[in-house]
């Protein structure tokens, strides 16, 4: 990846995808304008959005932005990677990855980027709620379980805040929810993993971090309230599709041949008892084993 030689300290390139994202942009717009820290621009990149995105976007006043409107759905690991190159290339010190479904106080960028020279580190996250119970902990930082095939782990996850995670710490996860990165991680462990299209991306390219020694710390001053499931829903098949096939395709990616192939037998496994307790029907046991084997196949080459 090429270096830019104008690169303008403190500024920010906040990255965000859209998609249908209507209903949510509006707060997420006044969030960004009330930022005490002015030195950004925000790059939306839309998926081939059928609602009011565009026009709401072209329409915001107040705002620096750059908009990136694809013709398809790349999906949200591309689309990432099209507003990242595109920061870097205007010579943005740090990338802000930042979902629109969100709300927050005006010092989200500050805590976060003073962070990175507080705490000499190259990426820093901060909490996360849920907007619907804005006092309990979506994610609150978190960490992968070597043990569980580096599975990906949110700290706090349904707590009630009582100060627990009032602390700055060292972390090696965060959802991509909000996540500042400096430039150099990107020169150091690449871009995001298109091949993922939606889900692990975030997981995929924060385990390089930790495989690459990239420090990453959590902010509990730096405060987010997510609109959780409000653009993509629960538990519909396309999340169960992509998230089934992307763990298969994590596992094989990242660990070797026989870890994975053990991984890969025990989520199989699991699967097999669901359907045998009746917790799922044949089609849906039928429908997981067929994403699992979809994962599993998108590294073309014998490991």
């Amino acid at each position: 990846m090429t270096e830019s030689l104008n690169v303008d300290p403190g500024k920010i390139g906040v990255v965000t995808v859209t998609y249908n994202s209507e209903t949510v942009l509006q707060d997420f717009f006044d969030s960004l304008a009330d930022q005490s820290h002015r030195n950004f621009i925000l790059y939306v990149v839309d998926n081939a959005s059928h609602d009011r995105t565009l026009e709401m976007t072209t329409e915001r006043a107040g705002l620096p932005f750059i908009l990136i409107a694809n013709e398809k759905n790349v999906g949200v690991a591309e689309a990432n990677n099209q507003g990242i190159q595109a920061a870097l290339n205007d010579g943005c010190e740090c990338v802000l990855l930042l979902n629109n479904d969100t709300v927050f106080p005006n010092n989200l960028l500050r805590e976060l980027y003073v962070g990175l020279g507080n705490h000499q580190c190259d990426i820093t996250t901060g909490k996360m709620y849920y907007y619907d119970r804005p006092n309990v902990f979506w994610c609150a930082g978190g960490h992968f379980q070597p043990w569980l095939g580096y599975r990906n782990q949110h700290e706090g996850f349904e707590q009630e805040d009582t100060g627990q995670y009032d602390h700055p710490r060292r972390v090696t996860y965060a959802a991509t929810c909000c996540v500042l990165i400096h430039r150099k991680v990107f020169a150091t462990v690449g871009l995001m993993d298109s091949r993922y299209f939606v889900y692990y991306d975030d997981t995929d390219f924060l385990y390089r971090c930790l495989k690459a020694r990239i420090r990453f710390w959590y902010l509990p001053d730096a405060k987010l309230w997510h609109k959780v499931n409000s653009l993509t829903g629960g538990a519909s098949d396309f999340t169960v599709r992509y998230c089934t096939r992307n763990r298969m395709y994590f596992l094989r990616k990242s660990l070797s041949v026989w870890q994975a192939r053990f991984w890969y037998g025990v989520y199989r496994l699991y699967y097999l008892l669901d359907l045998l307790l009746k917790r799922t029907t044949r089609k849906q046991y039928e429908f997981r084993a067929a994403a699992a084997r979809e994962g599993w196949g998108l590294l073309q080459s014998n490991r």
